[in-house]
């Protein structure tokens, strides 16, 4: 009997990283959609009218319905008692449904449709969610603002539920091994999304030298058509593992309410939490915006048509030397022969210089934001390993939050400084882009790992699920309060432009990001505070945060 338990399939390395790879595939392909516009945030402001407060506005509907209808929470119920299986298709295919709305109202078949004309003119006042200033739309805001809201909601709902499922997976099928560098791998594969976006979004809206916002969300659609494949195939692989355990999907314990106030009354819960929507709140808000933040805070040159820089040949270079730097980063991390390991290194070092290279010459602000994810993808896994074999990761958390400072006050008060320098600026921009990709993969490989720590194994789903709806108020915040505070304090540009004083392309590009930079600067150091005390109650109350994860 023992023989048989032992030759299970999450106790064959190779099976257990492939179920990890069809999440994080899976995952990969989210987080594209998730950023999907971006890297256009001009476009959307000069071909659909869309200011910082409507697409911030816009942006921020992600999380609403997982925050205000507590949908969240009930993805943690339906996953707990459901298991991670029927979870995992029906996010799948909630993602998708949104995707296709968020489409439909980009679309120049949109416009001037009946749809169009009934959200002009509804959803401008919404009862109760006006009065308490939360609600996902706004009188005066454009239509297709509105309908790409009500999609982005519903994909929310399912991008959300996925990710507590991939967490609630990944427990199961890494528990007492190598748990932390599977989240890491997981969260550094999945984020070379935010490189593939940044690149292929820009690409798809001006192909052809026909400017379409809407080609760029089409392509986030059919990638998320692959996601629903690879959690189809994961389907069939965790009921043969559970065939194999003899584990049923449906607990025989089923969750009940109760539960929720057993992990309520975990203080590490609650600072892991906090520390989670701090964290969080200051990277993927910044994320949809920091595209623009580049475009107004350095001097980019127009490249010649007909320049190689300018062809879409070099989009499809630049994307397959991001792959190899991936690639040869991430497999370094598990090669034992020191020289392949020093080998893989140095291609990884030589790639990564020649697509900042390639990025500078191609003078977009896209394409130097797609360094965001690449150092994470090299580092993350190692940082799980750490956690895995020699726990420390409340430390962890304390370097992320110190990091995250530095390089959002890096942003608002060097960058700016060098704007009038072609080359300093774009090397500072990069310099600060991979740091903070560095500080983001400290999360991944020590906060989630540690929530299986402070729960009981039979609500670590509702816990996820309870995290991740905390977070996901900061994720609906700070999108719609970064728009506005750039509206509040760049008001010259609204008069110029009306005035016609300037055009709509070069009012997306004039912001002064300083305030919102600042703003964000402080979520960071309120993390690293709560980092402290975090780390202080792990000592006092035994949580076993800094003690590894490997237990066998």
């Amino acid at each position: 009997m023992t023989e048989k338990v032992q030759k299970v399939m999450r106790d064959i390395p190779a099976v257990r990283w492939t179920a990890l790879l069809l999440l994080a595939l899976a995952m990969f392909c989210s987080y594209i959609f998730m950023d999907i516009l971006s890297p256009i945030k001009d476009l959307m402001q000069s071909t659909r009218g869309w200011d910082s407060t409507a697409f911030g506005t816009m942006q921020g509907s992600e999380t609403f319905l997982n925050v205000f209808v507590f949908f969240l929470i009930f993805a943690g119920i339906i996953l707990d008692k459901m298991g991670v299986r029927f979870t995992a298709l029906l996010s799948g295919v909630v993602m998708l449904i949104g995707a296709c709305i968020k489409w439909y109202a980009v679309s120049e078949n949109f416009i001037g449709s009946s749809t169009d004309v009934w959200f002009t003119n509804n959803l401008n006042y919404i009862p109760g969610f006006d009065e308490l200033k939360i609600s996902p739309f706004y009188r005066g805001m454009p239509s297709s603002a509105k309908l790409a809201a009500v999609g982005f909601m519903i994909f929310g709902c399912g991008v959300e539920m996925a990710g507590i499922t991939v967490s609630r997976g990944i427990v199961k099928w890494f528990k007492g091994k190598e748990m932390a560098l599977a989240m890491g791998s997981e969260m550094a594969l999945a984020r070379l999304g935010v490189a593939t976006c940044m690149i292929f979004s820009p690409f798809f809206a001006k192909l052809g030298g026909n400017i379409d916002v809407s080609r760029s969300v089409a392509f986030g659609v059919v990638l998320l058509m692959i996601a629903l494949i690879m959690f189809i195939v994961y389907f069939f692989m965790d009921k043969k593992l559970d065939a194999q355990t003899g584990e049923a999907e449906e607990k025989d314990d089923p969750f009940r309410i109760k539960d929720i106030g057993t992990i309520l009354s975990s203080w590490g819960f609650w600072l892991v939490a906090l520390l989670c929507v701090l964290y969080y709140s200051a990277i993927f808000p910044f994320q949809k915006y920091a595209v623009n933040m580049l475009q107004c805070n350095l001097t980019f040159t127009d490249v010649p048509a007909d320049s190689f820089w300018a062809s879409n040949t070099v989009t499809i270079v630049q994307y397959v030397i991001m792959l190899v730097v991936a690639a040869t980063a991430f497999i370094s991390n598990f090669t034992k022969k020191k020289p392949v390991k020093y080998t893989l290194l140095a291609v990884s070092v030589i790639f990564l210089i020649a697509f900042c290279y390639m990025g500078y010459r191609r003078q977009s602000a896209e394409t130097v934001f797609a360094v965001f994810p690449l150092l994470a993808v090299g580092i993350t896994p190692i940082l799980g390993k750490i956690v895995d074999h020699k726990g420390k990761a409340a430390s962890m958390l304390l370097y992320g939050s110190l990091l995250l400072i530095i390089c959002h006050l890096t942003f608002a008060f060097i960058l700016p400084m060098f704007k009038e320098s072609p080359i300093g600026g774009v090397i500072i921009a990069y310099l600060t882009i991979l740091i903070l990709g560095a500080s983001f993969s400290l999360v991944p490989a020590s906060l989630w790992p540690s929530v299986p720590k402070l729960v009981d194994q039979k609500v670590i789903g509702s816990a996820y699920a309870l995290i991740f709806w905390i977070q996901n108020i900061g994720l609906w915040l700070f999108p719609l309060l970064i728009g506005k505070v750039l509206d509040k304090t760049n008001p010259e540009i609204a008069t110029k432009l009306a005035s016609g004083e300037i055009t709509p392309e070069v009012a997306a590009v004039s912001y002064n990001y300083t305030a919102p930079l600042v703003m964000l600067a402080c979520l960071g150091v309120a993390a690293l505070i709560i980092g402290i005390i975090l780390k202080k109650v792990d000592k006092k109350k035994g949580l076993g945060l800094e003690l590894p994860n490997v237990t066998e």
